[in-house]
């Protein structure tokens, strides 16, 4: 039996928490997902332009297993400045690796392009992005706004206005209720909707009419499989985060993350180009065993990637518009 979760959110996995800031001047912003406890992590990166900061830790054959948070952020290389932020607040609160004194928090985190979306980024000599990153572990929660939001404040989707977006179900796995979220950033140089047509590439994977009971389209001849890669390019990326409270390793993590890539194949059209940055981050908090892992696994997987597709869809669907940035349901209604 598989379920939505109760608020179809990441947080339906138990010990998940997020929070998020933005500045509405800049026109960004930056959103944390953070375990209550230190949790299993690993990703996988297909984007041909990443940012990303201690991700080669998450690697199997490194020494750290677990990390305090993750960093989803706007701002491009400026962008990785959050984590020094979320560290700052995680630290003060005694979150981190305690070697002797000192306290060091792990929080991997990856980057988006919002810089050319109309905001005001003459920043002077200090970014934001510190104080953003600060700021958003201080609205951690249960609950949280999607579209215009965190990380997703400045993003743009394939010529709509893109967003954060949320999802999550729920499977049994012998007598183990599972439970696996996602939450995307969606600044996708690739489109989200089909080819002259409101419906989304993802939407046979909606639940609960989240994206508004959406169908197949009425063919009007073929279909126009082309696209334009508009300049400037390398102006993108697409950001997710999976949890689960399933026991998994971190091999097993890292496969995890990289079935969950396929969501955003599901949801975006063309993906992991070039220009792009793409990643995916797996959280674990490792507190309900899987009656068979590599049964699991695969289950979990599947379903990790059917969230991560609804996530990006909801992010895009939930978005406003912003400045001269059309939101979906400006242009095509809900």
């Amino acid at each position: 039996m598989i379920k939505v979760g109760k608020q179809n959110l990441i947080t339906d996995v138990p010990g998940i928490k997020v929070g998020n800031s933005c500045d509405e001047v800049v026109r960004t912003g930056v959103t944390v997902i953070i375990p209550d406890e230190p949790a299993i992590a690993s990703a996988d990166i297909r984007g041909g332009g990443p940012g990303t900061r201690e991700t080669e830790a998450l690697n199997s054959d490194c020494l750290v297993d677990v990390v305090h948070g993750i960093v989803l952020s706007g701002g491009s290389a400026y962008g990785l400045d959050a984590a020094g932020g979320v560290m700052a607040n995680l630290r003060m609160q005694k979150i981190g690796f305690n070697l002797g004194d000192a306290i060091i928090p792990i929080v991997p985190s990856a980057i988006l392009f919002d810089l050319l979306n109309g905001g005001d980024k003459d920043w002077g000599v200090k970014s934001p992005y510190f104080d953003l990153g600060f700021r958003a572990v201080q609205t951690i929660g249960k609950a949280f706004d999607l579209g215009n939001v965190g990380a997703g404040y400045g993003a743009i989707a394939g010529g709509l206005k893109g967003g954060l977006g949320s999802a999550s179900f729920v499977f049994f796995d012998g007598e183990s209720e599972i439970s696996v979220g996602a939450i995307a950033a969606v600044n996708s140089m690739g489109s989200v909707t089909m080819p002259g047509s409101p419906t989304m590439w993802a939407f046979p994977y909606e639940q609960n009419d989240e994206l508004g009971n959406q169908s197949m389209p009425e063919k009007n001849g073929e279909m126009n499989l082309d696209f334009t890669f508009e300049l400037p390019l390398g102006k993108n990326t697409t950001l997710v985060t999976v949890a689960t409270d399933a026991v998994l390793t971190k091999p097993q993590a890292r496969r995890v993350a990289i079935m969950a890539q396929d969501g955003l194949a599901r949801a975006i059209r063309p993906v992991h180009s070039p220009f792009d940055g793409d990643s995916v981050f797996v959280l674990s908090t490792g507190k309900r065993e899987l009656l068979d892992p590599v049964v699991g696994v695969s289950r979990l997987g599947m379903l990790a990637a059917d969230c991560v597709a609804r996530a990006i869809a909801r992010g895009v669907y939930q978005a406003e518009s912003l400045g001269d940035i059309v939101s979906y349901s400006d242009r095509y209604g809900r």
